[in-house]
């Protein structure tokens, strides 16, 4: 093999002395190759800069080996993907160990899913496709199902239908939230929720109402706020809330974003996170830990959700007769400080 010469199947196999059929095979970790022709074949590929011809394996199998994951992205304020880059690194890491390509197709919250997706299915650049930011009543999930397309949904939805999906049980940490704050004496407990459309919000409101009820208090539709929660979006709102006549004396945040806001609007009015006021947090980022600020904090394996995802479409993709994977992560609640 020269070295200008581009490095292919063929010539992978004849430099090693093996017939095609078995470098393929050990490229994609095939169970009948030895451990040690498999490694001596990757060895030998990544020294030769050999790259898969993924057109051409289309174009005779009908696979291209790559996954596409359709991620909306939040684009109005600093830090506010900071939670897809762990989920992003599972999916990632997961693909490559299968064997498969991952691509991230990027898009603004003002897209339509709808359009993203029929984007995606055109290009026929994917065996399968992860969807995220499901809504209630999710028209993608039948949209794909009568296709016949492999997917895998990062979230549920109401629709009585069997589909492959990951979730975090955003309802149990909800409730887990709010009745952990209850029980240290609050009554009043404000909460954040995001895009109104998801049912990532729905869920969580179903958890705080849930707590509410369930420990003799009245739900006051005030205590809520629903919006994109910003740095300066919390700021503001739980600023109003500390002015009002009756506020809130603890809060079940969105995220970490919702979180640094917070504790802005509370610093400004005088007032110390775990003395005068409590907030319990999603910190699947593991930021709180860092703030030096008492709180209860709840927190997902993100990169474990976006392996899960990815190992879940793959089996999808290769073992379609099995039934689709359906996993759910409850997560872990812990004190920070002296909360």
């Amino acid at each position: 093999m020269t070295a200008k010469a581009r490095p292919n199947l063929r010539r992978l196999a004849d430099e090693l002395g093996l017939s095609v059929t078995t470098v393929s095979r050990a490229l994609k970790d095939g169970p009948e190759v030895h451990p040690d022709t498999i490694s001596r074949v990757k060895t030998a590929a990544e020294a030769a800069g050999y790259v898969p011809n993924l057109h051409g394996r289309a174009l005779r199998t009908g696979s291209t080996r790559n996954l596409t994951a359709i991620l909306p992205m939040e684009t109005r304020d600093y830090l506010s993907d900071i939670i897809k880059l762990p989920l992003m690194e599972g999916m990632t890491m997961a693909a490559r160990q299968l064997g498969y390509a991952l691509t991230i197709f990027s898009t603004t919250p003002e897209e339509s899913p709808q359009e993203n997706l029929d984007q995606v299915l055109r290009s026929g650049a994917a065996d399968g496709v992860v969807i995220t930011r499901m809504l209630a009543a999710d028209p993608r999930i039948p949209y794909l199902l009568e296709r016949g397309v492999p997917f895998i949904a990062f979230g549920r939805s109401n629709l009585d239908r069997d589909y492959a999906y990951v979730d975090i049980d955003n309802e149990r940490i909800a409730y887990e939230a709010t009745s952990l704050l209850i029980e240290r004496g609050h009554a009043r407990i404000a909460l954040q929720l995001l895009v109104r459309e998801d049912q990532y919000s729905a869920m969580r409101l179903a958890g705080y109402r849930g707590a509410i009820e369930d420990h003799g208090l009245t739900l006051d539709p005030d205590l809520i706020g629903q919006e994109d929660f910003t740095l300066e979006a919390s700021e503001r709102w739980i600023g109003r809330l500390l002015d009002s006549a009756d506020p809130p004396s603890g809060l079940v945040c969105a995220n970490e974003l919702g979180l640094l806001g917070a504790l802005s609007a509370l610093r400004k009015h005088g007032l110390a996170p775990g003395r005068d006021f409590s907030i319990a947090t999603r910190d699947n980022t593991r930021i709180a830990r860092y703030l030096s600020t008492p709180l209860v904090a709840h927190s997902v394996d993100m990169v474990s959700v976006g392996r899960a995802l990815v190992e879940g479409l793959v089996h999808q993709i290769e073992h379609p007769d099995d039934p689709p994977t359906q996993k759910i992560f409850a997560g872990e609640m812990s004190l920070i400080g002296d909360e």
